[in-house]
């Protein structure tokens, strides 16, 4: 391969459901350039003057080169295409959680970004989901007599993980072997908002993470810590800490997180809020069963996308699952009182 065939990018989306598929062939240098595409089940091939660029795709993925239609030319993006795709269904989903830890296996907790160990050998007895957030105001609509719930806060047992939308609840003993992060001495005013606590500090609970110093989580009462989805990686206590980039770590995390309260929820729009309540982005999940399949001729093209910096190598092709993703900032006061 021709080292100025690098320069070519070639973008696919196979959508499962739909099985149809979507190749996106970056923008032409100024001017233009003649461009072949040769489309085959199991690859596709872009030749031009400067050389050639070849993706190859996964074993569960075959396209149909005779439905190839609507090329067409989008401003900033490149040249689109569109085409049928067979694609196996992917296998059924799994929670992150489940996916490294079940209940009866002793457990080691990480800090994902430098991999300090948090909590070690725990052997967790019960891994148990926790209801919504918002479940206290449904209660009404469940009771015709006073609320049985109220001033009930689910704190785990020393063997158990609590799971929810977006942290573990699990019980710090007080071994003097146990290593523990630190907790922050700064004065703040920030509050919990889950209504599965009552407990309300004016001193800042967060957890911190010794070596890097990353915030992890905060402590709910004197035994109970919440530990943040995104900071916190759980692996079963005979294998070792898993090197991740941060980004594609982070990523994966969210995007999980979306389609698994999409599913549970039957909901596709939601708002992330920061401690003190304030709404930050608007997203809408648009789907969620799409196979992304990229490949980048160079460092230059890789730049484009900074995001993928982690997932490809340049000269290299790649594919995951992926979610589309329809993001609305609301910073600044900019579209604060926006209906969405």
């Amino acid at each position: 391969m021709a080292a100025p065939a690098a320069e070519t990018r070639v973008f696919l989306e196979v959508r499962r459901r739909l099985q149809s598929a979507l190749l996106i062939l970056g923008e032409p240098e100024e001017g233009g350039m003649p461009m072949d595409i040769s489309v085959t089940p199991a690859s596709l091939q872009v030749k031009t003057p400067a050389g050639c660029t070849e993706l190859r795709l996964p074993a569960e993925v075959r396209l149909v080169p005779s439905s190839c239609r609507g090329l067409r030319y989008v401003a900033g993006d490149g040249l689109h295409l569109r085409l049928q795709a067979q694609a196996e269904f992917s296998p059924k989903l799994i929670s992150m959680f489940n996916q490294s830890s079940q209940a009866q296996e002793c457990c080691t907790f990480y800090c994902q970004s430098c991999g300090e160990v948090i909590i070690r050998d725990r052997k967790l007895l019960r891994v148990l989901p926790l209801p919504s957030e918002n479940w206290g105001a449904l209660v009404g609509e469940w009771c015709c007599h006073p609320d049985p719930f109220a001033n009930k806060p689910l704190h785990p047992q020393e063997n158990d993980c609590f799971i929810g939308d977006s942290f573990f609840l699990v019980n710090l003993r007080s071994d003097l072997w146990q290593p523990r992060p630190e907790l922050a001495s700064t004065e703040t005013h920030s509050l919990s908002s889950e209504n599965h606590f009552k407990l309300k500090p004016k001193a800042n609970t967060k957890v911190i993470c010794k070596r890097c110093k990353v915030t992890l989580g905060e402590t709910m009462s004197s035994e109970t810590t919440k530990f943040y989805m995104t900071e916190i990686i759980i692996q079963p206590s005979e294998r070792n800490f898993p090197i991740i980039p941060r980004s594609r770590f982070v990523q994966s995390v969210i995007a999980q997180c979306l389609v698994e309260l999409s599913s549970a929820r039957s909901t596709f729009r939601f708002s992330v809020q920061g401690h003190d309540g304030k709404t930050y982005i608007l997203l809408w999940l648009l789907n969620s069963d799409s196979l992304v399949i990229e490949s980048l001729g160079s460092s230059k093209s890789i730049k484009k996308f900074p995001l993928l910096e982690d997932v490809l190598e340049a000269g290299s092709s790649s594919a995951w699952n992926a979610v589309k993703v329809l993001y609305q900032p609301c910073i600044k006061s900019r579209n604060e009182r926006r209906p969405f």
